[in-house]
């Protein structure tokens, strides 16, 4: 991803005007009426509405952008919320990025860390945190976005769909290493990071190196993969297609690809694992399997997160600095607030070895 000039983006509905939508757009767009459409903003049972109904709304809602005005009787529900009376107080929002469980991930819990402690240093507050999957959900969609923020971080790259609507509901954005390049993204040098990691096992005098990452279909465009073939090329290891496994970013899955190589008798001297939560549950099968790491086979992760350092043995890796990402990216956001209006920039972070016992 290259920095790029920042693109203001204006979102042109079906009905051929640049403007604010209105209930009869989304009643038009849903073919259902306005007063239908009002029910179902409003959560009102009274009616009965089908299900395939409500969901037509909800999609025409996310669709068009469309932004409910405030009425007397949405501002008495509100009259007894303890807001702060400090005009200055920000409201955020963070989107994570998860295969599993919301919280599941120590990787984007890090930076979720440093990104709230930024925040909660300067006294503003996180309004939500969501991930990925539930904004699919256009209702879950809308109603995150009910209440107006200060700007958003996104811990990976969204449909253009959810993208343009979050752009049209909050005036910042600042991506974790997206591949959207109109906003702020903040980063590390994948393929840097994956030559690095090839370079310390060469140095360590492994010659014949694996890499696990990644889904096979998409292997070849993988920054990380790239760094890695890139290394064995420039140090003249040897390339087996065999020692290359996807991983599908799944615990359960590595696992698998790892006792298949097992019993075909192909596996490497060393593995690069690209995250170091696949790396322990590759050191995890390998003792299950009697094999000794690292004299028979070494294992080198990526992302230093803080689990690593407790796995059997500990993990070496290739450390990035992850909380400092989240902080960095709250940094960011405030300056946009406090009137930065430079264009889009990639924030690279630097990354080293740290060698353990796996290597």
């Amino acid at each position: 991803m290259r920095p790029g000039t920042k693109i203001n983006i204006r979102i042109f509905h079906y009905f051929g005007k640049d403007t604010m939508s209105t209930i009869r757009d989304v009643a038009a767009l849903a073919n259902v009426s306005a007063a239908t459409v009002s029910r179902v903003l409003n959560h009102d049972t009274k009616y009965k509405m089908t299900e395939e109904t409500i969901e037509r709304v909800w999609k025409a809602v996310a669709e068009l952008g469309y932004k409910a005005p405030t009425s007397s009787q949405d501002q008495m529900r509100y009259v007894h919320r303890p807001e702060s009376t400090t005009q200055n107080t920000h409201k955020f929002g963070c989107i994570l990025n998860v295969q599993g469980g919301k919280y599941n991930d120590p990787y984007y819990l890090s930076i979720l860390s440093g990104f709230e402690e930024a925040v909660m240093k300067k006294g503003y507050e996180i309004s939500f945190i969501r991930t990925n999957q539930e904004l699919e959900n256009p209702k879950v969609l809308y109603s995150t976005f009910q209440n107006p923020v200060s700007g958003v971080i996104i811990m990976n790259t969204l449909e253009e769909s959810t993208f343009s609507y979050l752009k049209n509901q909050t005036p910042y954005i600042v991506g974790i290493d997206t591949d959207h390049t109109d906003i702020d993204n903040i980063a590390y040098d994948h393929y840097g990071a994956a030559f690095m990691a090839i370079q310390h096992l060469m140095n360590r005098g492994y010659k014949r190196i694996g890499f696990i990452g990644g889904f096979k279909e998409n292997m070849k465009t993988s920054r990380r993969y790239n760094g890695y073939f890139s290394a064995l090329h420039c140090f003249g290891l040897e390339y087996n297609p065999d020692w290359v496994l996807a991983s599908n970013w799944d615990e359960e899955h590595c696992e698998k690809v790892i006792r298949d190589a097992f019993e075909k008798k192909v596996l490497p001297d060393a593995y690069f694992v690209a995250s170091d939560l696949m790396a322990i549950g590759v050191l995890r099968t390998l003792f299950d399997l009697g094999v000794k790491v690292p004299e028979q086979v070494a294992v080198m992760g990526l992302s230093n997160i803080e689990i690593s350092k407790y796995s059997n043995p500990p993990l070496s890796t290739i450390a990035l600095p992850i909380h400092d990402m989240g902080r960095v990216a709250a940094r960011t956001l405030f300056d946009r607030i406090e009137g930065d209006d430079t264009p889009a920039k990639i924030v690279t972070l630097s990354a080293e070895v740290l060698r353990r016992s796996s290597t």
